[in-house]
């Protein structure tokens, strides 16, 4: 089967061989995406009974299907789609919580065009709900991870329509959000650093 981007070019999975892992699990872990960081700390919470967390799936729409025999169909070519909300939801502690990540290679800043305006609204309406909406921002040069509550990113999406600067600055994440540091098991417990928020931001989330 033929699976496509939405732009047009194809999927080709990576492959690794088992005899290219390295033997410091420190090191193991460095040129990983977010998104794996995440599904492996989410397995974490989820053998231990912390958090029943997963990252949403992406849409694929079917362009041909061929029927080699009556009782049997193949997918020959599909495209992914284009997600309609955010990456991960979940449950924690009786807390509905979803949340976007996103990386970015720039040292100083986080451009705001790499987030959706579908994406907000969707956050808003999490907030409105009663729901715990945030965003975990990865500098990858820096290898720095921060917890980003909604609210910080809605004041700097309506500053870039206002006609303000269209990113958040370093300084900016380090003003307003939680950072956490990566570790081996789990690599990513930012579970902890959003209890830490969440803490900070008590008087606006209904329980």
């Amino acid at each position: 089967m033929t699976i496509r981007y939405p732009n047009g070019k194809k999927y080709v999975p990576v492959r690794t061989s088992k005899s290219q892992k390295l033997k410091n699990p420190s090191f193991s872990n460095r040129g990983k995406s977010l998104e794996d960081e995440l599904n492996e700390s989410n397995d974490y919470y989820l053998s231990r009974g912390i958090a029943v967390i997963h990252k949403k799936p992406v849409p694929v729409q079917v362009v041909k299907v061929s029927y080699p025999a009556r009782s049997a169909a193949r997918i020959t070519e599909a495209y992914f789609g284009t997600p309609s909300t955010t990456d991960y939801n979940g449950v924690w502690k009786g807390i509905y919580v979803d949340f976007e990540a996103k990386e970015t290679k720039i040292k100083t800043s986080f451009p705001l065009n790499n987030i959706k305006e579908h994406q907000i609204q969707h956050m808003q309406n999490v907030t409105n709900a009663g729901g715990f909406a945030f965003l975990i921002i990865k500098f990858t040069t820096l290898e720095r991870y921060f917890i980003v509550p909604f609210e910080m990113v809605e004041r700097k999406w309506d500053r870039m329509k206002a006609g303000g600067r269209k990113s958040i600055t370093l300084l900016e994440f380090e003003n307003t959000s939680v950072e956490v540091q990566p570790g081996y098991i789990p690599r990513l417990d930012y579970l902890n650093a959003v209890e830490t928020l969440m803490k900070l931001y008590d008087d606006k989330i209904e329980r």
